[in-house]
């Protein structure tokens, strides 16, 4: 008699062993997803699929349910597709730049911000917006193969493809992912340095630190649709620019560096999902490398064409 037949006694067994496995099956479903609220769907799902199923002949329940819900997730993101559904700059909840802030949480879906928090931070803000570009198969598989070791021959019927067309849906995600540096590897961790020290600074508050990671002549540029009317587009000097970046920093903790067209940028990600983009220019001064100035893109279509790249993966 299998657990389903078993009465009460048995369903809470089941239910045990189930939720053994739940926050590694959400660890999954966010990633692929990139939606708390979603993620937590899916796995409710794959719950109720067990409950009603027959596992007397399954030996490995956590990889049952891992094939469960990445095919609910398959499903998910092939629905997300086909609505054509666009993450990328919409919502603008409050205005960036030489402006002020309304503050927030870092909740994506209305769910738990304090958890999608959690979450965000142990996936990364550029990678959960780079995952956002995959299309499905190549998201499932490079999920299940590169961030949990599952076996390509075990993925290719999640994403029914043969095993070694999985491995080049994995490849090409992976490619995606990690991008192309258009800038030697040293220069590009010179620049990863500096505005690593911007954003800590940014979101310090930090007046002094921020003015000592900017080049004297600095300038600001900014897409309109980060700006309230009458801030200006353009702003020119160490001191001015500095206090528009003192404003900024209430959005900073959302700011992670990124690979934007191969170069050192950053992406502003609030509950993972990408609201700005911040590309830097840089310049060797006597007190060493600097922000010589940096751009703001807010616009939704400048946002869809920029080659993003998360400078680490998980």
């Amino acid at each position: 008699m299998d657990e389903r037949n078993r009465g009460a006694d048995g369903q809470d067994r089941l239910a045990e062993r189930f939720e053994t496995h739940r926050g590694h099956l959400r660890a999954v479903a966010y990633r692929m997803l990139g939606s708390l609220s979603e993620a937590d769907d899916a796995v409710q799902e794959a719950w109720l699929r067990l409950s009603r199923a027959d596992v007397r002949g399954v030996e490995n329940l956590a990889g049952w349910l891992t094939t469960v819900v990445s095919r609910l997730c398959l499903d998910m993101l092939r629905t997300r597709a086909a609505r054509r559904e666009d993450l990328v700059g919409q919502d603008l909840p409050d205005h960036i730049g030489n402006s002020g802030d309304g503050g927030g949480g870092d909740g994506g879906d209305g769910g738990d911000p304090e958890r999608e928090a959690v979450l965000v931070d142990s996936v990364g803000r550029a990678l959960l917006v780079v995952l956002d570009t995959l299309g499905p198969a190549e998201r499932i598989a490079f999920v299940l193969h590169d961030m949990f070791a599952v076996p390509f021959d075990q993925i290719a019927p999640v994403v029914e493809r043969s095993p070694a067309t999985t491995k080049k849906l994995a490849s090409r995600a992976r490619r995606k992912v990690r991008g192309t540096p258009a800038v030697p590897a040293a220069e590009l961790a010179r620049h990863r340095r500096v505005v690593d020290a911007f954003l800590a600074a940014s979101r310090s508050g930090d007046l002094d630190a921020i003015l000592a990671v900017l080049a004297t002549d600095v300038v600001r540029r900014a897409d309109r649709a980060a700006l309230p009317p009458g801030v200006p587009t353009e702003v020119r000097g160490a001191r001015a620019v500095a206090k528009g970046v003192v404003v900024f920093g209430r959005r900073a903790r959302f700011a992670e560096p990124a690979l934007v067209d191969g170069a050192m940028g950053a992406v502003v990600a609030p509950g993972g999902r990408l609201l700005l983009v911040l590309t830097f220019t840089f310049a060797v001064t006597g007190e060493g490398e600097k922000i010589a100035g940096y751009e703001v893109i807010a616009d939704p279509a400048r946002l869809r064409r920029l080659d993003l790249a998360a400078l680490e993966t998980v």
